[in-house]
């Protein structure tokens, strides 16, 4: 009976040592993540390209696929066609008042040679009246037809400006015809397929930064003490049930709210309830995956 009550007792010590510290020499336990972009269509029509994988690396700014443009670019075209047909019915204003400064400029040619036959009095006092008369006629009537084409320019200008608009309008449109990758990333999931009819604000694919990961872990409040935004900590990515990976990390955010331990996350003291989530950047050397679970370590121990 010895025998067997020795190795009970090792075992129940052997168990109470494995509950007291179940993350081991590790402060918190967490899992991997990373930003998430899910980049979705700013045009309608049908898709007639999309180069895209699941898995695929995409630059920033790359160019990701097209989606039909033609008739936003047949209606460019009529917009630009109107503009010439608006511009047509500009008046010429230096043509059309011409003919009236040309009067005005003989009435007083006129002028003068009637104020010479009146200092000689071969003329008298009313036919220079009715000259001067008819130049302030002219000269009103002057004014009135620049005061009319311009209102008429002015109109059109306006009405050039507003299809003009239009125009710049729709080559915002055609730029989003393109396809353009957003983020530097990883392609995660595609939703869609070269020709399929898409619209405005359809999903296309998602995207992750996977060079840049995050590990969210979660601290009790006696550990906060120990970290501050921008320290570098040591973290231990998880390979199998014995291998793990060791990294370099940075805490880049620290909540400054409390909240309950998520069922799958174990913390250094299991009993308690209230709980500090923290964001650890890493960089990825490419074995980092999202979901994949990490280790920190806070201090040497």
């Amino acid at each position: 009976m010895k025998p067997a009550y020795s190795i009970l007792l090792s075992l129940g010590f052997l168990l109470l040592s494995a509950c007291s510290d179940k993350n081991g020499p590790y402060d918190a336990s967490g899992t991997f993540e990373t930003t998430e972009v899910i980049v979705s269509c700013e045009a309608n029509g049908k898709i007639l390209s999309f180069d895209v994988r699941e898995g695929q690396m995409l630059e920033t700014g790359q160019r990701a696929g097209a989606i039909d443009s033609i008739p936003l670019y047949l209606r460019k075209k009529q917009l630009q066609a109107n503009i010439k047909a608006v511009e047509s019915r500009r008046p010429e204003i230096r043509k059309q008042i011409a003919s009236i400064e040309q009067q005005i400029a003989t009435q007083k040619t006129e002028k003068k040679r009637m104020e010479n036959l009146l200092y000689a009095k071969a003329a008298n006092q009313k036919q220079l009246d009715d000259i001067n008369a008819q130049i302030a006629f002219l000269e009103k009537q002057l004014e009135a037809q620049k005061s009319t084409l311009s209102i008429s320019s002015n109109s059109i200008s306006e009405d050039v400006a507003t299809l003009e608009v239009q125009i710049e309008q729709l080559e915002d449109q055609l730029k989003k015809c393109q396809i353009i990758n957003p983020v530097k990333g990883t392609v995660l999931v595609k939703y869609a397929e070269a020709g399929e009819v898409t619209s405005q604000g359809k999903a296309l694919y998602k995207i992750a930064d996977t060079e840049n990961m995050k590990l969210r872990a979660y601290l009790v409040s006696s550990q906060l003490t120990q970290v501050k935004a921008g320290q570098n900590v040591k973290v231990f990515a998880d390979f199998g049930e014995t291998e793990s990976r060791e990294y370099q990390g940075t805490i880049e955010w620290i909540s400054d709210k409390a909240e309950f331990t998520p069922k799958t996350i174990q913390t250094r003291d299991e009993r308690a309830n209230l709980v500090y989530a923290v964001k650890i950047a890493v960089k990825n050397d490419g074995y980092l995956k999202i979901g994949m679970y990490g280790n920190i370590l806070l201090s040497e121990k």
